[in-house]
């Protein structure tokens, strides 16, 4: 089977035509498994606790962001109508939690707001079959909330943000993990004395690569998302799959592998 992982998007801050390129890729895939490793409503400029730096911080409303999130999951249901979607919940979607909570001083207060307003109702994930996990939840009976694990790999949305963020995942896991909110593109492969070898990759981004908040700091981000070929035993070999300039690498470099006849 395919399976194929979303990284970060940020809705209003969604980069079209990486976007394009990766949901034509996702009609040309036909996974049966996608997984969306969050962060894919920005909420940050209407419910951050972070102060604004730029007038064009305050350009989006939180109704604008939501839009261009859901947006951006119908075209990934149209896309794979026959997947099964996991939607894990990121730093940002829980911005609006972390909001709720700092806002009000009564539990029932809180939680009214936060059902008023929370991502996945607001993007009535449910009714598109899609299933959403939250931060402060644990699930599968894993020790780490807002966690998955599929097969032979676990999927969470990340925590670390440093430069050798994805090593340090793989150290914390010390399993096969697939994690974004670094925006960076990155693997790395270990062999264990107990596990045999294992690996940890970030996918990228499929936000813009150049945000306000970084100033005039070049980032190291890239634009991409991740691929999975899975066994019946839940073995996978997975790619990082780059969209560079709007154009995804997949299509041209299959047809470049593709066998060819020779003459004679």
């Amino acid at each position: 089977m395919l399976r194929v992982i979303v990284p970060d998007s940020h809705g209003s801050f969604i980069d079209v035509p990486a976007s394009k390129a990766f949901i034509n890729d996702l009609r040309f895939l036909a996974p049966s498994e996608i997984v969306l490793l969050g962060d894919h409503v920005d909420v940050s400029g209407i419910f951050s606790t972070h102060p604004a730096n730029y007038v064009e911080d305050l350009a989006y409303s939180y109704s604008e962001d939501l839009a261009a999130a859901s947006r951006f999951v119908d075209h990934i249901r149209a896309a794979a109508p026959a997947a099964a979607i996991h939607y894990l919940e990121g730093n940002h979607e829980q911005h609006l939690e972390r909001w709720c909570s700092r806002t009000f001083t009564h539990r029932k207060d809180a939680e009214a707001a936060r059902q008023a307003l929370a991502p996945e109702l607001k993007l009535d994930l449910k009714r598109k079959g899609i299933r959403y996990y939250r931060t402060s939840e644990l699930y599968m009976g894993l020790s780490i909330p807002g966690t998955i694990r599929l097969g032979k790999c676990f999927f969470t949305h990340g925590y670390r943000a440093g430069k050798y963020a994805t090593a340090a995942h793989l150290d914390d896991f010390g399993a096969c993990v697939v994690h974004g909110h670094t925006h960076r593109s990155q693997a790395i492969v270990r062999r264990t004395a107990a596990n045999g070898e294992i690996g940890a990759w970030c996918p990228g981004t499929l936000a813009q690569l150049q945000p306000l908040y970084q100033h005039n700091s070049v980032s190291s981000w890239s634009h991409g998302y991740g691929l999975q070929l899975v066994d019946t035993g839940g073995r996978f070999l997975h790619i990082n799959v780059p969209i560079s300039g709007g154009h995804s690498m997949l299509r041209p470099l299959l047809k470049e592998l593709r066998p060819r006849r020779h003459a004679g």
